[in-house]
């Protein structure tokens, strides 16, 4: 049962030709608990009704009287021309960004407790003629945030990001001791303040193979990365690094761990996501918002034909409560 004094989750529904609105029309069978609003072209939504041949009614949302039982509350944002299931339209590419808009103005203002992002297709906005990386560096553009980490979780692991949507060639460059220090202090700060753990251990894995085997395979380790863990732990911050990749990911190590942090995208991504793939959550930390996301792209292969698996949506929905009333309680 929802009532008006709940907390508003908002969820975007992404790229309006993947899965995302697939996903989206599936929350109030699943998270039935949960006051959520999806963000999106109601039209759009209704017709991805029809074509999945879903029993479900959409109601326009408003804030102070919730939808009845079992419908979906829908945030209407227009799309610039109608949509097709697995087709990419560039002409709609400034709309997905103007959903973002609506559920970060929504934050900001206080009206949702925390955003929810179904995929998008970066490809797509940026030929919309719109520069986009993706949604964390969108984020903290909008919210005028400094610097912002990325962090997933799944499979009992939180793995956080040192560098995010870089080329393997410019990571090495980017990892300095002021990156390093300014990335491990927001992970730690929001593993105190967000997910209530009072003092963190956080593992840190090295840049080079075996963390550069004493200078012999790269000097980042001796140079960069150890100095930087030394000037925090200084501070009473549990740093455990610069640790070999290959071998930090071992039950063992990860038993004695709150979270770990990884120089750069493809090196931590592959063994959280072989972990939990379909379940795990994106959080964004740094920000002055709460912001969870899926783990996986938009699939247009699937759109429309009702084989797209919500698990994960429904886990970034679920964590963005818990974090949002562990807000609320603070």
């Amino acid at each position: 049962m929802t009532t008006a004094t709940q907390p508003i989750l908002a969820v975007t529904a992404g790229e309006p030709a993947g899965i995302g609105p697939d996903l989206a029309l599936q929350l109030p069978r699943l998270v039935s608990g949960l006051r959520c609003v999806v963000v999106a072209d109601k039209d759009m939504l209704a017709q991805r009704v029809a074509l999945l041949g879903l029993d479900i009614a959409l109601a326009d949302y408003r804030r102070h009287q919730p939808a009845p039982a079992g419908a979906l509350e829908v945030l209407h944002v227009p799309l610039a021309e109608p949509t097709v299931a697995g087709r990419l339209n560039p002409a709609n590419g400034r709309y997905v960004l103007d959903t973002l808009d609506a559920a970060i103005d929504g934050c900001l203002a206080g009206e949702f407790a925390a955003m929810v992002t179904a995929p998008v297709h970066k490809g797509v906005i940026n030929d919309a003629g719109v520069p986009f990386t993706g949604h964390t560096e969108y984020l903290a553009e909008r919210t005028a945030t400094g610097k912002v980490v990325m962090m997933l979780t799944g499979g009992g692991m939180r793995v956080a990001l040192a560098t995010t949507h870089l080329p393997l060639r410019a990571v090495a460059d980017a990892i300095t001791p002021e990156l390093l220090d300014e990335v491990i202090r927001i992970l730690h700060a929001d593993l105190v303040h967000k997910f209530g753990i009072a003092a963190p251990r956080i593992l840190v894995a090295g840049l080079n193979p075996h963390a550069g085997e004493s200078g012999h395979m790269g000097r980042e380790e001796i140079d960069v990365i150890e100095p930087a863990l030394d000037k925090l732990r200084g501070e009473g911050m549990h740093l455990v690094g610069p640790l070999p990749a290959d071998t930090l990911f071992n039950p063992d190590k990860l038993s004695q761990a709150d979270a770990v942090l990884a120089m750069y995208h493809d090196q931590g991504l592959p063994v959280l996501k072989h972990a939990s793939f379909g379940a795990g959550i994106n959080i964004t930390l740094g920000l002055p918002i709460i912001r969870t996301s899926v783990d996986h792209g938009t699939a247009l292969d699937l759109a429309g034909s009702g084989r797209a698996d919500p698990g994960s949506l429904v886990e970034a929905v679920r964590l963005a409560a818990q974090l949002a009333q562990r807000s609320s309680r603070r």
